[in-house]
């Protein structure tokens, strides 16, 4: 992996990097196939595909209308932990081996990111790339979606609520929309079948999002650069706050969905 293969497949996206960005971007992917021969963080390793499927599927986020005109590039050189250099606030659920979060927080370094995930073994690989890539206002917390929305610190607190986690919408919906603020987007990743196959994601999950306080708004489809794969994005906008009773405990916005 080149940081001018980086630089040049990202552009064909509508995405621009620096140099030192591609850099971060080959330090993560050596992490990632490091980590990934002793424990399972995902099924993609080659350099083309981690590039398409991981990286610019990640960044995908850039195609939902606003999130471009929100976005205002910071001086990441006077950035630090507490600054108000820090944009507005991104969370990431379900992360995994930290897609989208950490490809988002090394494009747009502005954000202020966070990520939770179930697993302690993956929040010590998390908080590995933040250490070796030199990134600040990003954190990676180790628990379950459902306790940490009833945090006042998280709860209704994100600008932005992102997740590529494989999960129903009802239950992601549960899972997400606690934590955006009113005004924000909770945005799930999906295959273009969850909004024009058979069981559609999106109009099976209406109720839930009605009840949770939030709007689903128009899909945004994309093509992943040099490849036949569509994916698209689901933005939920957050109307009105979320009844305190959401999300239910551990478990249930699993196994019943609203």
């Amino acid at each position: 992996m080149q940081s001018s293969g980086i630089i040049s497949y990202l552009n064909k996206f509508g995405i621009s990097i620096s140099e030192s960005q591609a850099d971060q971007f080959i330090r993560y992917y050596e992490l990632l196939v490091e980590w990934n021969s002793f424990m399972n963080l995902t099924a993609i390793t080659e350099e083309d595909e981690v590039l398409s499927k991981h990286f610019a599927d990640s960044l995908a986020l850039v195609k939902l209308p606003g999130f471009a005109e929100k976005y205002e590039p910071a001086d990441t050189d006077t950035a630090s932990e507490d600054s108000s250099a820090f944009g507005f606030r991104l969370l990431d659920i379900g992360t995994g081996a930290g897609f989208p979060a950490i490809p988002l927080k090394i494009a747009f370094p502005k954000l202020k990111v966070t990520m939770i995930d179930s697993l302690q073994k993956r929040v010590k690989f998390l908080n590995e790339v933040i250490s070796r890539l030199g990134l600040t206002g990003i954190e990676a917390l180790h628990g379950r979606a459902e306790d940490f929305a009833k945090d006042s610190a998280h709860r209704e607190q994100y600008d932005y609520v992102v997740s590529r986690a494989v999960a129903n919408l009802s239950t992601l919906s549960e899972y997400c929309l606690p934590y955006v603020k009113t005004g924000g987007h909770f945005v799930s990743y999906k295959s273009v079948e969850a909004i024009s196959g058979k069981e559609n994601e999106s109009a099976a999950a209406g109720k839930a999002i009605s009840l949770l306080g939030g709007t689903a708004e128009e899909a945004v489809k994309y093509l992943l650069p040099d490849t036949e794969i569509e994916h698209c994005l689901i933005p939920i906008l957050k109307s009105s706050p979320t009844p305190k009773k959401y999300p239910r405990k551990a478990g249930l916005p699993a196994k019943e969905p609203l």
